[in-house]
Order: C-alpha cells, then sequence, then structure tokens
C-alpha cells in the first residue's frame, strides 16, 4: 500500500515557496535584443569554425558527424543574422 511520505513537499508547497533563479549564467533583462543576437551571432560563428577545424582532423563517420554539426551551426548562425537583418537593416554589414 501507497502511503504518503511526510517529509516530501505538496504540490501547494512548492507552488508557495519563492522562485529564486539562478544567477550563475543569466542575461541582464536591459540588454537590447540586437546585442543578444549578435553575440549569438559570434558564438555561432566561432563553434562552426572549431567544429571545422576539429573535422579536418578526423575521418570516416566522425568527420561526417563534425561536418553535420557545423551545417547544423551555420544554419543556426544564417538564421540568427536574418532576423539581425530585419529588426535593423540600416545596420553595416
Amino acid at each position: 500500500m501507497n502511503c504518503p511520505r511526510e517529509d516530501l513537499l505538496s504540490n501547494a508547497d512548492i507552488r508557495a515557496t519563492p522562485r529564486t533563479p539562478p544567477t550563475m549564467f543569466i542575461v541582464n533583462p536591459g540588454v537590447h535584443v540586437i546585442d543578444l543576437l549578435g553575440s549569438v551571432s559570434e558564438s555561432l560563428a566561432s563553434a562552426s569554425v572549431i567544429t571545422l577545424d576539429v573535422a579536418d582532423r578526423e575521418t570516416g563517420t566522425s568527420r561526417n558527424s563534425l561536418l553535420g554539426i557545423a551545417q547544423l551551426v551555420m544554419l543556426a548562425e544564417i538564421s540568427v543574422n536574418r532576423a539581425l537583418d530585419q529588426l535593423d537593416p540600416h545596420a553595416p554589414q
């Protein structure tokens, strides 16, 4: 027979507990979305270069997997850059 454990919090107790968001990896809520997207674009460009560099040292299925990851990163970078173009069409290219 299942007996409820007294040491477990109820759903109501959990919802009543104030939520404290972790601060280790917090993004400043005042940062403009264009700046955030610009940072993401640079990070994706770096990830692409790193992945292609490692892929050049591999052979076979490992190389193919890394090239596939590099392509996914590139597609994400293109999407972010497209969003930047729509948000700030007059920015220098």
